[in-house]
């Protein structure tokens, strides 16, 4: 069989491997090329098929033609075209294995395949070049559904981005858009924090969504941020108004208090605490810990002066215990006139026990009510029975006598039934004020009775 002679070329340049492009898409993944030592044997027998030398010139059979590829060079010219074809055929399979492994993007698989293809075209390389662009084809074939499948991975995880980043961008505007009253400053300002973090994890995530849309979900984002950030400052501005005037009332009302906390008269000063106290409550509140210093001033204060008082009425209660044994024995020798026989000679003696009742002095402050109860029991009996004597023969004031006498024993039988229950119980104080009241009851009583008859 004659083999054609192939078409000289003017200028025969040396065997070259891969494009550039294929090259640069196989950068990240290398993979040992071999050189021309390593070309087998049996590549070497393989190539030879497709292979001849010829006139210091090395052609290749393409299919149904035949090229030269270069000049024939070295005692061995087709090793350098074989190593060639070998680089070739290992462009196509690492290119390949990373359609499995190295989670290539539509791009970086639309370039290399046009790189792999250009290198096809003419390479100047001996080898089954027709068999290399078959098996360049099942791969683009595999190549293309993978980039399909990862063009549509993209499109779901964008639309997810996109879901994701509305969702941060409604929320922070949601929170910024509530009214004042509902506003938790603390908690907000910590989850628009936490958005700020969402937003920005999402950015390093692998999808990615148009830069127009991206922009305009930001300039709402951060208008959302801006305008909660301007009212949170406006709110603590206002706040920290509020309760500087707050302190300021405080800080007067604690020091008043202060300047009361020495006072001896302890009546009007007393007074004037409570009403410290109530200018105190309608102050509202302030910083708390300002408030709780401040308070701990007033409280100190007004304990000061009520320890002061109590510490002068003990003194004086202690002073003044010696003469409740003279106005008791005043009241006893007043309630001896009960129940009254002759006006006359109770007046008498009423007027001898009320002198010495006054001459006793001051008792204890737990004293007074009672005594002067007792005493004012005898003084109403003598009051009565003398409006009973001026009108014992008025017909209505007789009616009225004996509705009272009827009122009276109603009261006191009220009055011996309570007595009944103390005595039961051992409850000395209502013992005590029990017999008294019924004392007095039965000695007007006594009177209107004296009226009716």
């Amino acid at each position: 069989m004659t083999t054609p002679k192939p078409t000289p070329r003017p200028k025969p340049r040396p065997p070259v491997g891969p494009s550039p492009a294929v090259v640069a898409a196989h950068a990240t993944h290398p993979v040992k090329v071999p050189v021309a030592s390593d070309v087998t044997e049996e590549e070497l027998a393989a190539a030879a098929s497709f292979g001849t030398v010829a006139d210091g010139e090395v052609s290749v059979k393409d299919g149904d033609d035949t090229r030269v590829v270069g000049p024939a060079t070295g005692e061995d010219p087709l090793k350098p075209y074989v190593k060639a074809y070998v680089e070739l055929k290992a462009s196509i399979e690492r290119f390949h294995a990373r359609l499995a492994s190295a989670g290539l993007s539509p791009k970086d698989i639309d370039e290399t395949l046009i790189g792999l293809r250009e290198s096809l075209v003419a390479p100047e390389a001996v080898g089954d070049l027709p068999a290399l662009r078959a098996r360049l084809e099942v791969v683009s074939g595999e190549a293309e559904a993978i980039r399909e499948r990862v063009q549509e991975e993209r499109r779901v995880a964008r639309e997810e981005a996109l879901a994701d980043r509305e969702r941060i961008v409604a929320r922070a505007e949601w929170i910024a858009d509530k009214p004042e009253a509902q506003v938790h400053w603390k908690d907000d300002t910590a989850e628009l924090r936490s958005l700020l973090d969402e937003w920005k994890a999402s950015q390093r995530g692998n999808a990615r969504i148009p830069k127009d849309a991206e922009k305009a979900m930001w300039k709402r984002f951060t208008t959302a941020r801006s305008s909660f950030e301007k009212a949170r400052k406006h709110h603590f501005a206002e706040l920290d108004r509020a309760n500087s005037d707050v302190a300021s009332r405080k800080e007067e009302l604690a020091a008043r208090a202060e300047t009361l906390a020495e006072s001896t008269d302890w009546d009007r000063t007393a007074r004037e605490f409570r009403d410290l106290m109530a200018e105190w409550k309608r102050s509202g509140r302030g910083r708390r810990s300002v408030d709780d210093a401040l308070w701990k001033r007033f409280q100190t204060a007004q304990d000061a002066f009520f320890e002061s008082r109590r510490a002068a009425s003990n003194a004086e209660d202690e002073a003044l215990a010696d003469n409740v044994a003279a106005k008791e024995a005043a009241v006893a020798e007043a309630e001896g006139i009960l129940p009254i026989k002759d006006l006359n000679a109770a007046k008498q003696a009423l007027r001898v026990a009320q002198d010495r009742f006054e001459d006793a002095g001051m008792v204890p402050r737990g004293d007074v009510a009672r005594l002067n109860k007792r005493m004012g029991a005898v003084e109403k009996a003598v009051r009565d029975a003398e409006d009973a004597r001026w009108h014992q023969r008025n017909p209505e004031i007789e009616r009225r006598a004996s509705g009272a006498a009827a009122q009276l024993q109603a009261a006191i039988a009220g009055l011996e039934d309570d007595l009944a229950k103390a005595e039961s119980k051992g409850d000395k104080r209502r013992i005590k004020e029990a017999e008294e009241a019924l004392a007095a009851r039965r000695s007007w009583l006594e009177q209107i009775e004296g009226v009716v008859k």
